[in-house]
C-alpha cells in the first residue's frame, strides 16, 4: 500500500455535488492498493497512519501522532499513486491493484481505522471525487508498506 499523507486544517471529499466525507484538523490520506497487498499491509498502513509523528509538540517539533492529537482521518482511494511513471509521457497502471482487489483492501483498511480511531471519514471508492484541503505547513509525506 502507498499513502500520500497531508497534515490538514480541514479536508473534504465531494461526489456529485454532495460532501461524502469531511474532517477538521488531522490527516488526509490518499491511498493506493498494489497487487501484492493483503492484511499485513493493511495493518502496517494503519499503524503508520495513526502513529506517524507529523503534528507539533509544545516546542514546535513534529513529535505528535494522529493518535496523540485525536485529529480526523480522511481516507481517499487513489489508484493513480501506484502508477509507473518511469518512462514515456503516459502513466502505466500495471503496478496498481485490479479494482476488486483494491476495493477489498481499501475497505479493510477503512474498517480497521474506524475500529481504532474516532473521526475517520472517506470518499467513495471508484467514484469521480473532488478533494479539497487546507494543507497545514505544508506537511506532506509518502508512506509505503511495500
Amino acid at each position: 500500500m502507498i499513502a500520500l499523507i497531508q497534515r490538514v486544517l480541514s479536508a473534504s471529499v465531494t461526489v456529485d455535488d454532495e460532501i461524502v466525507g469531511a474532517i477538521g484538523p488531522g490527516l488526509l490520506a490518499l491511498l493506493a492498493v498494489q497487487p501484492h497487498d493483503s492484511e499485513v499491509q493493511a495493518q502496517r498502513m494503519l499503524q503508520r497512519l495513526l502513529g506517524y509523528r507529523v503534528f507539533a509538540d509544545g516546542d514546535g517539533r513534529m513529535n505528535r501522532s494522529l493518535t496523540d492529537t485525536g485529529g480526523g482521518l480522511l481516507l481517499v482511494s487513489q489508484f493513480t499513486l501506484a502508477a509507473d511513471t518511469r518512462s514515456g509521457m503516459r502513466p502505466s497502471f500495471t503496478t496498481a491493484a485490479p479494482p476488486e482487489h483494491g476495493r477489498r483492501w481499501f475497505e479493510r483498511l477503512l474498517e480497521l481505522a474506524r475500529a481504532a480511531h474516532p473521526g475517520v471519514e472517506t470518499g467513495r471508492f471508484g467514484a469521480h471525487m473532488v478533494v479539497q484541503l487546507a494543507n497545514d505547513g505544508p506537511v506532506t509525506f509518502w508512506l509505503d508498506t511495500g
